[in-house]
């Protein structure tokens, strides 16, 4: 007799662009954290690598176009019920990618897609999901470091 399978974590891609000291984050349409800020992102298909997930992801939640560029980091989101325990689970792959061209537009599950100051970000009157801030600011710091080396 087969049990039924244990739910398994979910993976997905999320693309970290920044612009003149600018992070593109949108405002997310559902669940989990609709309504909160973010990066642009979604679940990697079948076939396709994180890198390519989370281009396709940034192109359809903003319009905006760019390259990725490599693996910035990972974020564990465990989400939880009442009682603690864990009901699903995702492992994020951040994307650090090159702005190449484009105007935020929201569209697929964004409500709301801009450019906002990498500085600050935390005081802005912002529901940012965890770890946006610090991810964003992890971009800004690579994307430094490699234009002097």
């Amino acid at each position: 007799m087969n049990s039924p399978a244990a739910p398994r974590p979910i993976l997905g891609a999320i693309a970290v662009v920044c612009h003149q000291d600018q992070v593109l984050l949108i405002q997310r349409k559902n669940p989990p954290n609709a309504g909160w800020w973010g990066f642009p992102g979604g679940h990697v298909e079948l076939g396709e690598t994180a890198l390519q997930a989370a281009q396709r992801e940034l192109h359809e939640e903003t319009g905006i176009q760019a390259r990725p560029l490599e693996y910035l980091t990972n974020i564990d989101v465990l989400l939880r019920d009442e009682q603690e325990s864990v009901t699903q689970q995702y492992l994020l792959t951040a994307v650090l990618c090159a702005y190449e061209g484009g105007t935020p537009e929201p569209a697929d599950d964004a409500l709301q897609a801009c450019w906002l100051p990498v500085d600050g970000l935390q005081e802005q009157d912002l529901q940012l999901i965890d770890q946006v801030a610090e991810v964003a600011h992890m971009a800004r710091a690579r994307l430094a470091r490699d234009r002097l080396a």
